[in-house]
């Protein structure tokens, strides 16, 4: 390949002076969001096994109200994604910015006090869930008093990202950054125009449950997902030392991300009450996903290609690879999962509950442990202490997610089978009651 080739798709490289630099500005604010975003894993976790143990034993935990089922399933759901899953994304995220325009961080203790704020808001709004305060909507629970805390810290992260941007040196965008200042511009919008069509009630009767699917899908596939990508576009040819494959195949799949994704949310409401023509729109956005998916798979196997060696050293790389398997992998059974034949037997089960932490844990919980491995050492001065342990997170992780997605997927499609047809001869003896 050719210098200008490699100049092209690659990021422009930094002296280490530079990056010192760079690194030591953008550490209180990315340390801080993402130390809390480990926090508030544990509690959502937490959160997780209680509302677990109550499904099948609704007993545990019954006599305070504040614990029962539709009260920490809402703050699980809310904990993971604006705790766990927002948070670490916007610490990825203004680092990403930082090294990629080769700029120190703007404002970096105004940053930091935002993510205070942020933690501020999440204590609010698990408070306030457990209490019984919710908007009801689901992915948008946390009481609207909550919205400002999440506010505010997201204009100083946009302000800062453009001023990033703005003041970068040299001329071209390399594609993470495609992705990162979409996220900035997509979350709000999302958020704002949910709470507008719900809580406000801008609309009413089905258009909510429509607005309301279509902020749910959006918010994982145009918030979290973009900044999961971003990172393992920085992240693997930065380790193997090689240029992404292809530069003009990596805009195609963000520019398809973008038009796509963002009709696929009503597919959730097939069966429901809703004009079929809006359900059929949602299919479609759904299976033309399988474009920036399949752009994105063939851009990072070719740049691994030749490299795959390089697995067994590099736990920034296992975790990258990994989580973008799983980005494939979910992804293509998110699509084939809209079709209306397929939602008759998984809609309402937990094969949708399996596909979903399929993407959340094994696809971007995995990228973001790999960019953790990768830039704590440059953020503390320090490597890491023991590489048998990142090896047992690793494979905890790894088969962990693997062994729980296809236990809930395999026991989801039993699940939708027997309602489908309760009289399913390979299902009967389970169903059928004892004779007296």
């Amino acid at each position: 390949m050719s210098s200008a080739a490699h100049a092209a798709n690659n990021p422009a490289p930094l002296d280490r002076v530079s990056r010192i630099e760079i690194d030591l500005s953008a550490r209180p604010p990315v340390m801080t969001f993402w130390v809390s975003s480990f926090v508030w894993l544990i509690v959502g976790t937490i959160l997780a096994i209680i509302t677990s143990i109550k499904l099948h034993a609704p007993a545990f935990l019954a006599s305070p109200e504040w614990l029962t089922f539709g009260r920490t399933r809402a703050a699980h759901l809310d904990t993971v994604v604006y705790g766990f899953a927002g948070m670490s994304a916007v610490g990825t995220l203004i680092w990403l910015q930082a090294r990629l325009c080769q700029v120190k961080v703007p404002f970096p203790r105004l940053l930091t006090a935002g993510a205070l704020v942020w933690n501020l808001g999440m204590v609010i709004g698990i408070t306030g869930l457990l209490l019984g305060y919710t908007t009801g909507v689901e992915l948008a629970e946390f009481p609207i008093i909550c919205a400002p805390f999440f506010a505010l810290p997201y204009v100083l992260v946009a302000v800062a990202c453009f001023r990033m941007y703005a003041t970068k040196r040299g001329d071209h965008t390399y594609v993470s950054q495609w992705y990162l200042l979409a996220v900035v511009i997509w979350f709000p919008i999302l958020y704002l125009s949910v709470l507008a069509c719900t809580v406000f009630g801008a609309v009413g009767g089905v258009a909510q449950a429509i607005a309301n699917w279509w902020f749910g899908h959006n918010v994982i596939g145009l918030f979290v997902t973009p900044t999961g990508i971003a990172a393992a576009y920085y992240l693997i040819p930065k380790v193997t030392g090689k240029p992404v494959h292809s530069y003009h195949l990596s805009l195609l799949g963000f520019w398809t991300l973008a038009i796509f994704y963002n009709w696929a949310g009503t597919h959730h409401l097939t069966g429901g009450p809703i004009p079929a023509w809006a359900i059929t729109v949602g299919i479609v956005g759904s299976m033309m996903m399988f474009v920036p998916v399949v752009t994105v798979a063939i851009n990072h196997h070719m740049t691994m290609k030749g490299s795959f060696h390089m697995l067994k050293t590099s736990p920034t790389l296992r975790f990258t690879v990994f989580g973008s398997m799983m980005y494939t992998i979910s992804s293509f059974q998110g699509s084939l999962e809209s079709l209306r034949s397929h939602q008759e037997i998984t809609h309402f089960t937990h094969y949708t509950i399996g596909h979903a932490h399929l993407g959340l844990y094994g696809f971007y919980a995995m990228i973001l442990f790999a960019t953790m491995y990768y830039v704590f050492p440059r953020l503390t001065g320090n490597e890491w202490s023991s590489a048998g342990l990142i090896k047992i997170h690793f494979w905890t992780a790894a088969l962990g997610t693997i062994l729980y997605g296809a236990a809930l997927c395999w026991s989801g499609w039993w699940q939708g089978v027997m309602m489908k047809d309760p009289r399913c001869p390979s299902c009967r003896s389970s169903i059928t009651p004892n004779p007296i």
